[in-house]
């Protein structure tokens, strides 16, 4: 009796699984590449209540997208992204260690400007074609490497000096794409949507602080 409700429950997942996960898709259309250009704002919080954020600074990301369709709108996602990014927060106390050449009063104003290169991982789903729009959703993972960055701090005159020695070479994040692509003909569409990405690893080398680093793009692009 406990065999045959097995199977009977096997059976039926098999159905179900077979029903709803759309077939294969030609060789054809299996592969789809892309390029992107998105202004974005990007901003700091902290896990110390001493660090506060400061407000958003504008930035941009751009760079090369690359999708495998294994089922028919169901795609492997990742790609290549530049990334100019910041933001600013002040310390309500001597928390923030900063190796500049005067040190930081509490309560000033600190700014970060940050290059990394992004190479984001993720799972694609686009809805069949209605007209000339599909509506997409990309989730995943994003490893980024930081190329090297400046540090402001504007009410005590210092500018642009050299952050590469305060910042965490590696750091790791999730994003969230959703938007529509608006199809051209063939394989080729234009593509408009919302970024979010979280890098949830501690992107300064502050002693006593996680800082982490969210920014909110638009998200323009063309596939191929």
């Amino acid at each position: 009796m406990k065999f045959n409700l097995s199977l009977s429950l096997r059976s039926a997942v098999f159905v179900i699984l077979f029903t709803i996960v759309p077939q294969k898709v030609s060789s054809q259309q299996s592969i789809g590449f892309g390029v992107h250009a998105d202004p974005l704002v990007g901003w700091f919080s902290s896990n110390n209540s001493d660090i506060s954020g400061k407000g958003a600074r504008p930035g941009f990301n751009f760079g090369l997208t690359f999708n495998k369709y294994f089922y028919g709108n169901y795609a492997f996602s990742t790609g290549l992204s530049l990334i100019t990014a910041g933001g600013s927060f002040s310390s309500s106390s001597d928390t923030v260690k900063l190796e500049l050449k005067k040190p930081i009063d509490p309560g000033s104003k600190i700014v970060y400007k940050i290059n990394s290169l992004a190479i984001p991982i993720g799972i694609k789903l686009r809805t069949n074609q209605i007209g000339y729009i599909s509506i997409f959703a990309d989730i995943g993972l994003d490893p980024k490497f930081i190329l090297g960055g400046k540090v402001e701090a504007p009410s005590q005159n210092i500018a642009k000096e050299n952050a590469d020695n305060m910042l965490n070479r590696l750091s790791m994040g999730y994003h969230i794409i959703g938007g529509i692509e608006y199809s051209l003909g063939g394989s080729t569409a234009i593509v408009l949507g919302i970024n979010f990405d979280n890098n949830f690893t501690d992107i300064t080398k502050q002693p006593n602080a996680k800082i982490t680093h969210k920014m909110l793009g638009f998200h323009l692009g063309l596939n191929f």
